[in-house]
């Protein structure tokens, strides 16, 4: 085992943290394996060049996934780029966009991202989430609700008569199809910058070599592959 791959999988298996509960990254439609999808397509290749097994490590939120790598409980995870991650997280570029988007339901009278922040307008977010942190920073008049998964905004704004649901694009998309009188606002929020990631205490050389991996697996056309192979739509290659 070379020195590289000693300090990626130092138990002689490269642990990957994945967060479930992205509809983009971590499932397929078309698969029958699971899991399946872009981050373990990528998780499978690094640790072919590293020369070593990998393991998936589940969880159904970003938070946890992120905490376990943090905890060194998981030797790369995938996740977004923020800032207040990037504490105890060292992230490479990004290799995937994705984007956070708002609903409503059918009736209401927000129409656009100007009409969410206001005073008297209650938005729900999934904790720990890439958009929710954005969420929290940014958000100066309208009050955040946060509910412990992604997966639960929709649910809880229709159960509790609340305003506004925030989420990754494609998610909030496939609640609307399942409840039925809501709709996406026109616009995104944000612009989600997912990337591959490892604990910041590492060596230079480590983090140099998992930068340079995704490069070569954006360039190469690799990511892109992925993302066609699984049928997944609304993500877009990350520029270099």
């Amino acid at each position: 085992m070379t020195d590289l791959a000693k300090e990626f999988a130092p138990a002689g298996r490269l642990r990957a943290s994945l967060n479930m509960g992205n509809p983009v990254l971590a499932h397929s439609h078309t698969a029958t394996e699971k899991p399946a999808g872009v981050t373990i397509d990528l998780s499978r290749e690094f640790a072919r060049e590293l020369g070593v097994a990998v393991d998936f490590l589940q969880f159904d939120t970003a938070a946890k996934s992120v905490a376990a790598l943090a905890a060194g409980e998981a030797d790369i995870g995938f996740m977004a780029i923020d800032p207040l991650r990037a504490a105890t997280t060292h992230f490479t570029p990004a290799y995937v966009q994705i984007e956070g988007y708002y609903l409503v339901p059918e009736a209401s009278t927000i129409r656009t991202n100007a009409d969410v922040d206001r005073a008297g307008t209650r938005i729900v977010m999934g904790a720990g989430s890439a958009y929710g942190l954005y969420l929290q920073r940014h958000i100066q008049h309208a009050t955040l609700v946060q509910v412990p998964t992604s997966e639960a905004v929709v649910d809880a704004m229709l159960k509790d008569g609340l305003e506004v649901s925030s989420g990754v694009k494609q998610g909030l998309e496939a609640d609307a199809r399942r409840v039925g009188g809501v709709r996406l606002l026109g616009e995104r929020f944000m612009v989600i910058n997912q990337a591959m990631a490892m604990p910041k205490a590492r060596s230079a050389a480590a983090a140099a070599f998992l930068d340079d991996f995704v490069a070569r697996m954006k360039n190469s056309g690799f990511v892109a592959a992925s993302l066609a192979r699984h049928a997944i739509v609304g993500a877009t290659v990350a520029d270099n």
